[in-house]
């Protein structure tokens, strides 16, 4: 594979991934519909809640086992994840309960392979890895926020439509991603790089910073995601919920498309990363601290909440990239980190039961992201001497 270019050409990033990009938006869809189908699948299947709940424990396992083995060979990886991800989808418009649980699974497999090697794949496409990368999860994130308008544009009440349109579509991207280059998605021989050599693509200690950096910031995501709707309307039920989850998802897309326009114009990598925690930990800790937030200030939290996470993963992949490369050994570390999806948000829960109140359960995203300020010093990039 050449090596990235010295800057961030805009053939590489508009035209040799643009294929790649479309295609992750249709996996944005895919990852998400689950949430906005719930309602009509549960009425549909006559089941109960904990019997729904198990639906998302298959597509987890299935993202899990997908990411695992992703950057062994990421062309397969790609096209693989597309085909698993329309054929799960598809399976859902006629599938039982039973069935969808292998559908669900089906499709998160898709997805893991997916975006995992897509990950790598755009991170290595160019020496501007951040911005490619910020790219890269605008494109889901496109996907993530027309899912919901897609299903409304279907008809909620029969969903069939929306998966067949939803399993086209990636398909589709699974075309264009089979233009892509073999140089983007081919690894390097061992020779040009030692690490390629070894089963570890980093030393132990810097695997484990990595791990649990990418870990508490996708537990972080999805406990601010799913539980900050429930903490606005508790406080104040003048607040919608779907508001709160629109404007939650819509600021971090706006902040990866300014990361994109203005890193390094403006601000470097490390200090981005750091002022997006720090930004991230004062707000989390406001909504504790403020006994009574009025709507306005739960609505601003949001959207800070929202900036503050939206550059986060971009960099730390772009910062694990930068040391690793093309290790065709980083499938188990993006595997692992979607443990956070099912952990903290879960722990969030559970504190908020136990002690009363969803002002208690934010204290656990406010631990997890003052770990990973902790573990900054060993992620960030080391300063090169002038």
């Amino acid at each position: 594979m050449p090596q990235p270019t010295e800057h961030s050409p805009a053939p590489v990033l508009l035209y040799q991934l643009a294929p790649l990009f479309l295609c992750t938006a249709g996996w944005g869809l895919v990852t998400v519909m689950l949430g906005p189908l719930l309602p009509t699948l549960i009425a549909r299947w006559h089941i109960q809640d904990a019997q729904a709940g198990t639906l998302f424990t298959a597509s987890f396992a299935g993202q899990l086992l997908g990411a695992w083995f992703a950057t062994r060979n990421l062309r397969l990886s790609l096209l693989s994840g597309a085909v698993l991800s329309a054929v799960g989808t598809a399976a859902l418009a006629w599938t039982n309960f039973s069935g969808a649980h292998l559908a669900f699974f089906a499709a998160g497999l898709g997805i893991g392979a997916g975006l995992a090697a897509g990950n790598v794949v755009a991170g290595n496409s160019t020496s501007d890895r951040a911005r490619a990368l910020a790219i890269f999860n605008v494109s889901w994130s496109v996907g993530a926020i027309a899912c919901p308008a897609l299903i409304h544009l279907s008809g909620t009440s029969h969903p069939h439509l929306f998966f067949f349109v939803t399993a086209t579509l990636v398909l589709l991207g699974g075309l264009l991603v089979a233009t892509l280059p073999s140089s983007l998605t081919e690894h390097p021989p061992s020779s040009a790089n030692p690490l390629q050599r070894s089963p570890l693509p980093l030393p132990a200690i810097s695997l484990a910073l990595f791990g649990l950096s990418m870990l508490l910031y996708i537990g972080n995501e999805n406990t601010l995601g799913g539980w900050l709707p429930s903490f606005a309307v508790r406080n104040s039920p003048a607040i919608q919920a779907s508001t709160i989850a629109l404007l939650y998802w819509l600021s971090e897309l706006i902040s990866r498309l300014a990361m994109a326009a203005i890193l390094y114009r403006v601000v470097s990598e490390t200090t981005l990363y750091r002022a997006g925690l720090a930004l991230l930990l004062l707000t989390q800790v406001a909504l504790i601290v403020l006994p009574h937030p009025a709507p306005s200030v739960v609505l601003i939290a949001t959207l800070l909440n929202g900036a503050a996470l939206g550059p986060l993963y971009p960099l730390i992949i772009a910062f694990l990239l930068a040391r690793t490369g093309n290790h065709p050994g980083l499938g188990p570390l993006f595997a692992s980190a979607s443990l956070g999806g099912a952990t903290l948000p879960w722990l969030t829960g559970l504190f908020s039961t136990h002690f009363g109140g969803l002002r208690f359960g934010l204290l656990v995203p406010v631990a997890g992201t003052i770990v990973m300020l902790l573990f900054s010093a060993g992620i960030v990039p080391e300063k090169r001497p002038v």
